[in-house]
């Protein structure tokens, strides 16, 4: 469940992109400390910052110059490029993800996801959940060829590069950083 929600919050989010921040309880700063190490220093530094409160709408905290937006929605930090941004739109909306390929670093790691389910609110004896550590992703349809040459399954441990979600236009590479 909290995976769903989560990622719920994402999509949010990417409609609060273009609004304007408004007085919050939490400040960029607050956000910055909260993200340090998601993603390297450059990144972060000039990255559109999100803000998602427990409850009520995700406000923007700064407008970034690079073309990354990063947040801490619940237990899962990350910082995403403007492609991972659309590709996490259309899985949330279930819709077809643009042809495109993006990127997205959760260097904080996770708090679980099922590995063959994209939309998978717990876990189950049958979804393969996995909670991963620090790793990156390369998203996106027209990564669909890097997806031949990587295992399907986790490997044991989680320590090496698999494909999440095969089989689905979602489907993408988990690289684990440690």
């Amino acid at each position: 469940m909290k995976i769903t929600l989560k990622l719920t919050t994402t999509t949010c989010l990417l409609l609060a992109v273009t609004s304007s921040a408004r007085a919050m309880d939490v400040s960029a700063e607050d956000l910055m400390q909260r993200l340090e190490g998601v993603a390297p220093v450059a990144v972060l530094a000039n990255a559109t910052l999100l803000h998602v409160p427990e409850e009520g709408e995700p406000e923007v905290l700064r407008e970034g110059t690079n073309g990354w937006t990063c947040m801490y929605p619940g237990g899962d930090p990350m910082c995403l490029d403007g492609a991972a941004m659309a590709w996490a739109q259309a899985w949330m909306s279930k819709t077809e993800p643009p042809a495109t390929v993006g990127f997205a670093y959760m260097m904080l790691g996770d708090e679980g996801a099922s590995n063959i389910d994209p939309f998978a609110m717990a876990e189950s004896a049958d979804n393969q959940w996995i909670e991963t550590g620090p790793h990156v992703m390369i998203v996106g349809s027209d990564a669909k060829e890097m997806l031949a040459t990587y295992p399907h399954e986790v490997p044991e441990g989680a320590g090496a590069p698999w494909v999440m979600w095969p089989g689905t236009p979602y489907a993408h590479v988990m690289l684990p950083v440690k």
